[in-house]
């Protein structure tokens, strides 16, 4: 079978067919049937393969020769067909463990501009990171990281007709439900999502028992609680003043750049405790100019680690983001184009399984290592969990 040259993938076309091999096979046994494991190999090779975008027709034209039959079943592979990306999703993140063990899960939205009424969950949007609106779809990934690879492992969309669920609890969805079907160990959720950190964000966590890094605004009320600080246990302060009042417990910090592989930088850090949303957190914030703001403030039930790790680890939001930058053309994260939701879900999950191949192959630049791999963070001190 003809898979393409490679080209601009940086990998031969010999290497990449053999690690699209070793990948399809290892996330692909949920597919009982012969047929639909060839269908999904097809199509992972034509989103690595296939120049410019990676639709149906394009990736039948390259991988099978074309032709309206081909590019009927294709179609029908990924919007008509009943097979279930979910097992999919979860045998991708065992694969990525066994590669390279898991450091942290991190959540960033993703904004599908689109025109017209032709695609599932069309409509207008709210873009966090912008913050205005605009027209098209919004879905939240869930992302593996881990020493030098991000990849995405699980996706949700908020969907048109699901405009009375708030953003927040789809992407909190989203990310609980791929933490708890892949049996990956229970390790730190980063939520890149601007302005996530409310009470029902903490209190969902805690009852999940999963540990959470959350970006909370710098208008967010808390009560300082360290009773060595003068104002502990006063009237609440914004999380921004919190900050500023614990300035002269910055420490110095040395990072990785995630946009510019090899660069070091270095900004202050400090954190505290305080009573948020209704539980012990401790608040942490980087410095970049020592008489500025702090450049976001952040929230974590981790309140015993160092805020220097914690801010390490914040620092995956930066790779993942440049990962998703370069999937977005790679494999075509945003390519999908159909009415059917389920359609959208099987296209991100072996687009996924594309970026996935892509960098077990070289195929992706290397992203730098913000965080020892290995290092355990403290657990969590969560009570009992209560019935939702």
């Amino acid at each position: 079978m003809d898979t393409g040259t490679g080209s601009g993938t940086g990998v031969g076309p010999e290497r990449l067919d053999e690690v699209v091999e070793e990948v399809c096979a290892a996330v692909f046994p949920s597919l009982r049937r012969r047929d639909q494991r060839e269908r999904g190999r097809q199509y992972v090779r034509g989103l690595i393969t296939v120049e410019g975008r990676k639709s149906i027709r394009n990736m039948a034209h390259q991988t099978r020769g074309g032709g309206p039959a081909e590019e009927q079943a294709l179609h029908h592979f990924i919007a008509g067909s009943t097979w279930e990306w979910e097992p999919i999703r979860a045998a991708l993140t065992r694969y990525l463990v066994r590669a390279a063990p898991l450091n942290a899960w991190v959540v960033q939205p993703m904004a599908i501009p689109r025109g017209g009424e032709h695609s599932a969950g069309v409509g207008n949007r709210f873009d966090p990171y912008q913050g205005q609106m605009f027209q098209g779809q919004q879905a939240f990934g869930t992302w593996f990281t881990s020493g030098g690879v991000a990849t995405p492992v699980g996706w949700r969309m908020h969907r048109e007709d699901d405009a009375e669920e708030p953003y927040e609890t789809c992407a909190l969805s989203g990310v609980l439900e791929t933490v708890r079907s892949t049996g990956a160990g229970v390790r730190p959720v980063v939520l890149d999502v601007p302005d996530i950190a409310t009470r029902a964000t903490v209190n969902r966590f805690a009852r999940a028992r999963v540990p959470l890094l959350a970006r909370a605004g710098a208008g967010a009320r808390m009560v300082l609680a360290d009773v060595r600080l003068p104002g502990s246990g006063a009237a609440p302060m914004t999380a921004r003043d919190v900050l500023q009042s614990v300035r002269g417990l910055r420490a110095p910090l040395e990072w990785a750049d995630p946009d510019r592989p090899g660069a070091r930088r270095s900004s202050l850090v400090a954190g505290v405790r305080v009573v948020f949303a209704g539980r012990e957190m401790l608040l942490f914030g980087e410095w970049t100019e020592a008489r500025r703001q702090p450049v976001q403030p952040w929230v974590t039930d981790l309140t015993r680690a160092a805020p220097a790790a914690l801010v390490r680890m914040t620092k995956e939001t930066g790779r993942v983001s440049r990962a998703a930058g370069t999937s977005l053309g790679r494999v075509g994260l945003r390519d999908y184009v159909g009415r059917s939701p389920a359609g959208w879900h099987r296209h991100v999950t072996l687009a996924s399984i594309a970026h996935a191949a892509l960098w077990q192959a070289g195929g992706l630049p290397a992203a730098p290592r913000t965080t020892p791999v290995n290092r355990p963070l403290p657990r969590p001190r969560h009570p009992t969990p209560t019935p939702c």
